[in-house]
């Protein structure tokens, strides 16, 4: 059984940065696609940035919104993904989970970010 685990959200102000982290247990994590998602208020869960481990290729896809501002990683020695947002701004506001799959999803419980001034 994979847990996944989320931390690092907060209150930012608009322009801010935050770095999100996700550790996942249960063996086996460099075989796992990870990825971020997030959720706002009202609106469906929509994928941020995904991130595979091909032959240590650490090359991330994003949803076009959050392109050239944040940037997905992974360091498969700590089972961890991490997730840095620069530049934020109030439509970034959401609860952020992290998805480990392989065949099988398993998510964590997430994290809040809230961008407000």
């Amino acid at each position: 059984q994979v847990q996944v685990v989320e931390s690092g959200g907060g209150l930012v102000q608009p322009g801010g940065s935050l770095r999100l982290t996700c550790t996942a247990s249960g063996g086996g994590f460099m075989w796992y696609g990870m990825g971020w998602f997030r959720q706002a208020q009202g609106k469906e869960r929509e994928m941020v940035a995904t991130i595979t481990n091909v032959h240590g290729d650490n090359r991330g896809d994003y949803a076009d919104f959050v392109k050239g501002r944040f940037t997905i990683s992974r360091d498969n020695a700590k089972n961890t993904v991490y997730l840095q947002m620069n530049d934020l701004k109030p439509e970034d506001t959401g609860v952020y989970y992290c998805r480990a799959k392989l065949g099988t999803e398993y998510w964590g419980k997430g994290t809040l970010v809230t961008v407000s001034s």
